[in-house]
This record gives structure tokens, sequence and C-alpha cells, in this order.
């Protein structure tokens, strides 16, 4: 069984999409999803659900909704406790699980090997997290850290390309990046050190002002970077 919040939410089994009911049944599970292997209480569940304006029946309808979900993901999965529930996985079923083991594997490898891994990571996003689920207070925070872990591995990938000598393959998405978010530092920084890189001459001669307020090559040595004969 796969689980996977790096996208819609979604559990597969046998190439099959489970039915995951509802709205209100989809923000039960992935309250449990973000929390696996933890003890969710039942009020903590009631607040995901329906947040400050619950209804007298709330705590039946979690029940309801918690056998509901035993049907398609089996008894031991999904376990009550006096506190709560229990969503029971191996971190490998989890989308984000295998996500962030990607991400520390690639800290102990070598530039190309780090970059392929990241890559591996990176095409596990089937679309923002939890995109079905991105209005509800309760997973605000939970998209909030994935979206930085997406950035982390995606400018960790860039890093890896340019320590791998591909400095020009990375220029025109580092451009991209640059003028979809001219607020976030560090792509802004790579675009700088991948101009600058000997490995880019012709494009650093012809491309001329960069997107987001970056300056021409020439100008790049006001910056602090400095430039080898050969980049000019």
């Amino acid at each position: 069984m796969e689980f996977r919040l790096l996208g819609p939410l979604e559990v597969i089994e046998d190439d099959r999409s489970l039915a995951l009911g509802g709205g209100r049944q989809r923000s039960l599970l992935g309250a449990l999803l973000l929390h696996a292997n933890e003890v969710v209480s039942t009020d903590r569940l009631i607040h995901a659900v329906w947040g400050e304006s619950p209804p007298p029946t709330a705590t039946k309808s979690i029940q309801v909704y918690v056998s509901r979900l035993r049907n398609e993901l089996g008894e031991r999965r999904l376990v009550s406790c006096p506190l709560g529930y229990v969503l029971k996985i191996d971190r490998s079923e989890l989308d984000l699980g295998r996500f962030e083991q990607l991400l520390g594997e690639a800290r102990t490898a070598d530039p190309p090997q780090a970059a392929q891994k990241l890559r591996r990571a990176l095409a596990l996003l089937r679309g923002p997290a939890l995109a079905d689920l991105a209005y509800e207070p309760f997973v605000q925070a939970g998209i909030a850290r994935l979206e930085e872990l997406r950035w982390a591995a995606l400018e960790q990938r860039i890093d890896a390309d340019l320590a791998s000598g591909r400095h020009a393959e990375v220029i025109g998405e580092l451009e991209a990046l640059v003028a979809k978010h001219p607020l976030r530092e560090r792509p802004r920084c790579q675009l700088m050190l991948a101009l600058c890189r000997p490995a880019a001459p012709t494009v650093l001669v012809r491309r001329g002002p960069r997107p987001g307020g970056l300056a021409p090559p020439e100008t790049a040595t006001r910056f602090g970077w400095s430039m080898t004969a050969n980049a000019l």
C-alpha cells in the first residue's frame, strides 16, 4: 500500500486508487497521515474536520469516518486507543518518507550521485502537497513544511549540478526560478555562480540583463564575484 501526500491525497494498492470518501473523511485521513504512527486525539480530529464549529454529532461522525476508512485500509492500519486513533504505516509506504530518505542520502553522496537522488526525490512530487486539502486550516503548517522541503531538494539538486560542472545546463532553469521567485536569495546566488563559471562563456556574453534585477555579466564583479579571462 502506498500513501501519497506530495500532491492530492491518495492511497494506492495493487495499482488501484482506493476510495477515500468525501471531503471531511479525506480531511480526517490527512490529519492522521501528517501524524502517522502517533496518537491523534478525537478532539484534534474534530477540529481538523470541522474547525471551530463542530456539530453535536461530531464524535459519532468521526467514528463513522474511521469505520469507512478501515474498510479500505484494513483493521490493523487504523487503530483505536483510549485517547484517539493511530494510523500505522511504514515510512517506506509514505511518499514523504521516501522523499526525506533520498534527501538524507544525497547529503552524504558525491555531487553526481546526489543530483541523481534529488531528481528521484523531486519526481515524487505530483503537484502542491495535499492540494485537495489546501484550504483546510489544519494542514497549513504541514503544507508550509512540505513546501520548504521541496525548495531544499530543488536548491540542493542545483548545487549538486553546479558542483558536477553542469553550470550551463542549469542557467535557464535558474533564470525562470529567479523571475518567478525574485525574493528567494539562493537561486539568485546560484544563477550568479553559474554565469560566472568558465564553462558558460557564450551564455555570459550574449544574454544581457538577467531576470529579477540581476546585473549583466560584465558588471558581475560589482557583486563580489571574480571571473577568469576565459569566462569573458
